[in-house]
């Protein structure tokens, strides 16, 4: 299934509640330090509830670790400044959907080595910053899910 990829999150219940989107659809949770918070957070353990137990997490110390270890997956970097709605990209098993921290959004450096075909969007009102990341990863990852079928789910 896809790989969600939170690069540096700062706000415990935010990765919790992905933890839980996680564990309900069989993506793999991969961290990108460093974190903002203890993965024994108690907002985060809450957020996250019983789930942590039924969702595969991982801790990189950094973004080239990850690809290393997952030999350069396509990376879908959801950015308020992407390329493509993400409705409109074409998901494919295996992505790796990477969302930024919640207060600064992915480093430009990170953003200009996907390029614009390696960026996604949410569309919002011109004057809106951006989402909640959580609501933000569950929308993504649902819709990859509707273009693959559910594969897996009731």
């Amino acid at each position: 299934m896809f790989k969600i990829v939170l690069y540096e999150p700062e706000i415990p219940p935010n990765t919790g509640n992905i933890i839980r989107l996680c564990a309900n659809t069989g993506c793999s949770l991969h961290l990108i330090e460093p974190l903002g918070f203890d993965l024994e957070d108690k907002k985060m353990r809450r957020a996250g509830l019983d789930y942590r137990e039924f969702a595969d997490i991982q801790l990189y110390p950094d973004l080239a670790s990850f690809c290393l270890q997952h030999g350069e997956p396509r990376i879908l970097a959801a950015t308020t400044r992407g390329g493509s709605l993400y409705h409109q990209v074409h998901f494919r098993e295996g992505d790796a959907i990477l969302f930024g921290p919640e207060t600064r959004g992915l480093p430009s450096e990170v953003l200009e080595r996907l390029g614009a075909a390696g960026t996604i969007r949410i569309p919002m009102k011109p004057q809106s910053r951006s989402l909640n990341l959580s609501n933000a990863a569950a929308l993504v990852v649902y819709e990859g899910l509707r273009q693959l079928g559910f594969p897996g789910l009731d």
